[in-house]
């Protein structure tokens, strides 16, 4: 993707580097096959697979690459929009904030058990 029709003014936030990641990174999978700006189930795939291998197992009900797409294929067309993937990484990104928090908060009660014993 070439980077002259850049909306920026100034150099790129940490935030706005990371938004330009995830559209390269979903353009890399949608140019594979088909529709070069959507993803097929065999596209969705393979992103989920090598990008969000480590993530994905903190949405909690872990259902089936088939039912994650079914679920994310809100217009039903077997191809997932821009849009529709972001749903996903949307609740990825929520549940794995929400288990860095239980992690924290964990970690902060076994500490102070730990202080008890003294």
């Amino acid at each position: 993707m070439s980077k002259t029709c850049q909306t920026a003014q100034g150099p790129l936030s940490e935030l706005e580097k990371s938004i330009d990641t995830i559209i390269d990174v979903f353009h890399q999978y949608s140019r594979r096959e088909g529709d070069k700006d959507t993803l097929s189930k065999m596209e969705m795939k393979l992103l989920v697979e090598k990008q969000l291998a480590n993530y994905l197992r903190h949405v909690k009900n872990q259902s089936s690459l088939d039912q994650i797409f079914k679920d994310l294929d809100t217009d039903k067309n077997q191809q997932l929009s821009f849009g529709e993937v972001m749903l996903l990484i949307v609740r990825v990104t929520i549940a794995t904030h929400e288990h860095l928090h239980f992690c924290e908060d964990h970690h902060q009660q076994h500490h102070h058990q730990q202080q008890h014993h003294h």
